[in-house]
């Protein structure tokens, strides 16, 4: 394909730019004080560990601790504002042709810490080790097939053609979603990062800590810290280490850490609302929640108040067994899932589950994974069912309940809902905690992906999380609010869900 005749195709209403929908950062500390930024110091953060499964690997990464590292050292093509709608990061605009089948990204001058200047190629060449079918750790991989590499190329050193296999209307936010940065060509060595982001690498010890330090030219200014320092740490160590003026930050704090420190002039919560999902992965390619009567009496059992009450001391919403509540695409008009323990007991014992015992694997992981569990079994014990909760490593955690127990603990940050169906509900997905591989429902997403039209999109992703609802094996039962600590030292923190552009983004942050 020319360019000529690609261009003359391209939908000017689709073209995303920069200087439109960047987010402003010019952090003014969201109204906590702090005067004008100031130049200097050494941000101490400390984030959930997760011993030797963290890496460098910004291809690799699953937990928020290796998420935070990677974007000190690095930058996306894409990422996400506060709504989960995508912004230019590292791609200062880029625009579709008409059936969206063919993506222009146009790159801004930026350079790698090496000095090596961020061209096409540079991007080709990430998204071939992302796509590698030999590194099954990739997250971004399945999101990510629908590109293919074969037929996209460079154009000159500052645009990248990308054409996909077919049309796909999502690409620019699958391409802000997790494990997606950029590397420089030739990059294999986790232990030896270079990116274009705000920080140099300086030092890496996984389960442990992480330095960098500042980068003069990065694209979108020189950050104000002169250096930052991620730390692993649990979360009580975290609570006492900001408390003690030890970090600036501790990311990820409890409700009762967050009643602790309230009035506290040493440490303020900082909180995004109704910012993940929290629930529990049923097992649908197994009895018994193969038969989906099975899930729905589980669905049914759950006191969904209580534990939100309970787990999230209140500060979070209710979920409907739907992602993405308040996010673009969630479908409107759904009447929440209420409690009902006679149903419940009807199903149990329609399935051949009524007194029978069910294994529920969770783990210390994240916070109230174990007490979220426990409640929860108790609720089921109401209705004649018996749960059985055990509990995993926490370093393995997410990994081992792939596989392990017919119910498992399950939550997720903020992201699309095309990005969450494309990452845990395909056959191929690699976070597929429910199991559920269905081809009817691959292909719907497909076709919804493909659909140019938003609100027909949109309606089509609405019925396949209703699918998923009636018949599957997800049982998000609240969406907590996300509350991180920092000290009265640190300034510029902003309210950002986990996963988008603004959060864990310490470049824009100062010390007094």
């Amino acid at each position: 394909m020319q360019a000529d005749s690609t261009r003359r195709g391209f939908l000017r209403l689709a073209t995303v730019t920069g200087a439109a929908l960047l987010t402003s950062c010019s952090a003014d500390g969201g109204g906590e004080g702090g005067g004008p930024p100031r130049r200097g110091g050494i941000l101490r953060a400390a984030f959930p560990g997760f011993g030797a499964k963290e890496t460098m690997d910004p291809h690799a990464q699953r937990q928020f601790v290796d998420m935070a590292r990677h974007k000190a050292v690095f930058d996306k093509l894409v990422d996400l504002d506060a709504d989960l709608r995508p912004v230019p990061r590292l791609a200062r605009s880029w625009e579709p042709d008409a059936e969206a089948r063919v993506w222009r990204f146009t790159l801004r001058e930026a350079v790698f810490h090496d000095g090596h200047r961020l061209e096409s190629e540079d991007v080709l060449y990430s998204l071939a080790r992302i796509l590698d079918p030999k590194a099954p750790d990739h997250l971004a991989r399945p999101s990510l097939a629908l590109i293919d590499l074969r037929r996209s190329r460079a154009i000159g050193t500052r645009t990248v053609e990308l054409v996909l296999k077919a049309p796909g209307a999502e690409l620019p936010s699958l391409l802000a979603t997790t494990g997606t940065p950029v590397v420089r060509r030739g990059y294999r060595d986790p232990r030896e990062p270079v990116g274009t982001g705000p920080f140099r690498f300086r030092s890496f010890t996984a389960g442990r800590s992480f330095t960098a330090v500042r980068f003069d030219d990065h694209w979108d200014g020189a950050p104000y810290l002169d250096e930052i320092r991620i730390h692993s740490a649990a979360t009580e160590a975290r609570g006492s280490a900001v408390q003690a003026g030890e970090v600036d930050y501790a990311h990820e704090m409890t409700p009762t850490f967050a009643r602790v420190v309230d009035g506290n002039p040493r440490v303020r919560i900082v909180s995004a609302p109704s910012s993940s999902a929290e629930g529990i992965a049923l097992k649908t390619d197994r009895p018994p929640f193969d038969d989906p009567h099975a899930a729905m009496a589980l669905k049914l059992l759950a006191d969904r108040e209580r534990l939100v009450e309970v787990v999230l001391g209140g500060r979070g919403g209710l979920g409907n067994d739907m992602y993405g509540k308040g996010f673009t695409y969630y479908p409107q008009g759904v009447p929440q899932r209420e409690r009902d323990v006679d149903e419940a007991r009807r199903l149990l014992r329609r399935t051949g589950l009524l007194n029978k015992k069910i294994d529920f694997y969770t783990s210390t992981a994240a916070d109230g994974f174990v007490d979220a569990a426990h409640l929860f079994a108790e609720q089921a014990g109401e209705a004649g069912l018996r749960v059985e909760v055990r509990s995993g490593p926490p370093e393995s955690y997410f990994t081992d309940m792939l596989t392990k127990g017919t119910l498992g603990s399950h939550r997720c940050g903020a992201m699309p809902i095309p990005t969450y169906l494309s990452q845990r509900l395909l056959r191929d997905s690699p976070q597929n905690a429910t199991a559920w591989r269905h081809k009817d429902f691959d292909a719907d997403f497909a076709a919804a992906q493909a659909v140019v039209d938003e609100r027909d999109r949109g309606a089509r992703y609405g019925r396949l999380q209703r699918t998923v609802r009636e018949r599957g094996g997800l049982l998000l039962w609240g969406h907590p609010d996300w509350l991180n600590a920092v000290s009265h030292r640190l300034h510029g923190v902003r309210a950002a869900p986990p996963n988008t552009v603004d959060w864990a983004r310490f470049d824009k942050v100062w010390l007094t």
